[in-house]
């Protein structure tokens, strides 16, 4: 094994996890999930069967990670992040029939307390802002906050924020 596991998680055998991840205390790794090189997966964080997470991706403690969610490499998801799958949840007994999957593009940052209503795209390099609801896609280089979560900006690669069109101060890209 190439990766670290606390002793407390609890780590389908039929996962994928690739070299280098490091999944912490009663953390929950479900069966046919695929988690990429050099990860963090936080304390009490649970991913569900066949989601699917890049490389080099961080998922702060207490998050959410449901079915028919993919984080593409490099992604940030903040403490206490809920991915949905379904718009319209009742109590009976799940039918895959109602995923609707969710897409968080490379090097997007999550921040902490955010809901992300299914069948969104989070934009390569977009930033939501703590506690915020994601109802729709958000753009590439988006910063987006609020409920709903509006585009209020423009983030570089580095995550500062720019005017539209300028130079980043921080990076110069």
């Amino acid at each position: 094994m190439d990766y670290k596991v606390h002793e407390s998680a609890e780590v389908s055998e039929k996962a994928r996890i690739g070299r280098g991840t490091k999944i912490w205390n009663h953390a929950q790794i479900r069966e046919d999930s695929e988690i990429g090189v050099n990860c963090n997966i936080g304390k009490n964080v649970y991913i569900d069967y066949g989601v699917k997470i890049g490389d080099n991706v961080k998922i702060q403690n207490n998050s959410l990670i449901y079915q028919g969610v993919t984080l593409e490499d490099n992604v940030f998801i903040g403490p206490s992040v809920i991915f949905t799958n379904d718009l319209y949840p009742r109590a009976e007994i799940w039918d895959e029939s109602r995923l609707v999957k969710t897409l968080v593009k490379k090097g997007a940052s999550v921040c902490a307390n955010v809901t992300i209503l299914c069948g969104n795209t989070i934009g390569e390099y977009a930033m939501i802002g703590a506690s915020s609801l994601v109802t729709k896609d958000i753009p590439d280089h988006a910063l987006a906050y609020g409920n709903p979560a509006k585009v209020k900006g423009v983030v570089c690669k580095c995550g500062k924020k720019i005017k539209k069109g300028k130079t980043c101060s921080k990076c110069k890209k």
